[in-house]
């Protein structure tokens, strides 16, 4: 028969069994064994393992951070950081019914090697910290609960979604700034040279001179200028000296 019909047939400790392994832990199984089926000891650290997988699956954290800041304009980021799940060796102790340390460790070595779980011992501070471990049976309740978790997620990443578009559109309307303002400069720069062409222009038409000969002399002195300035000096210190030799004299 299917597994639905043995709940209700002369197997049904055998099927109470079967959803142990699929969906329980080693203490559910303690809590029935009287009517279950008894197990040997591979069965049992067997399902010591998926009691770990069950512990470390109900103590998962998962924490989403936003991230905001600011540099002309905002950036959103989104990170998500997984924290190893830690399992205290004290729940371990109580939950898997082991007697000392050392045999928990070898069963968690176990599982690891049989690759049901990935993690560390954490000898110093005595817990367990699993950083994957494997997936087990959903039961059909459960299945309301992990609807709601996924339209909780989706709504999160719509959320997200809004807000990375909204920093791109302040982005673009910067950029447009950005080129507007450069253009206006460009503008303004432009008027300045013609303002300044026409100017010099007008000035060297009113002197009868080519305009760039015009701006050439703006910029340099004429070339009398320089002589000028140096006969002026040189009649002066002459003066001087013509004026000392006469004092010298009278006296």
């Amino acid at each position: 028969p299917v597994s639905p019909q043995l709940a209700d047939s002369e197997f049904s400790p055998v099927f109470r069994l079967l959803t142990i392994f699929a969906y329980g832990t080693y203490a559910d199984y303690l809590a029935e064994a009287a009517n279950l089926p008894p197990l040997t000891e591979a069965q049992k650290n067997k399902l010591r393992h998926l009691s770990v997988v069950t512990l470390a699956a109900k103590i998962k954290v998962v924490a989403l951070f936003f991230l905001e800041f600011s540099f002309h304009w905002h950036y959103l980021m989104l990170v998500t950081v997984m924290f190893p799940q830690c399992i205290p060796y004290s729940v371990l102790l109580e939950q898997l019914q082991l007697k000392n340390v050392r045999q928990l460790e070898d069963l968690v070595i176990e599982a690891v090697y049989a690759d049901v779980l990935r993690g560390s011992l954490d000898q110093r501070n005595q817990r367990l910290e699993v950083d994957y471990s494997i997936g087990r049976d959903i039961r059909r309740e459960e299945l309301s609960t992990i609807t709601r978790t996924l339209q909780e997620w989706c709504q999160g990443c719509e959320v997200v979604l809004s807000g990375i578009e909204e920093q791109v559109s302040r982005a673009n309307q910067h950029k447009e700034q950005q080129l507007a303002l450069k253009q206006q400069i460009e503008s303004e720069v432009a008027n300045l040279k013609k303002t300044i062409k026409v100017t010099t222009a007008a000035a060297a038409a009113a002197t009868s001179q080519d305009p760039e000969q015009h701006l050439t002399e703006l910029r340099e002195p004429a070339p009398g200028t320089n002589q000028r300035q140096a006969s002026k000096k040189t009649s002066k210190a002459k003066g001087l000296r013509g004026s000392a030799k006469i004092w010298s004299k009278s006296n």
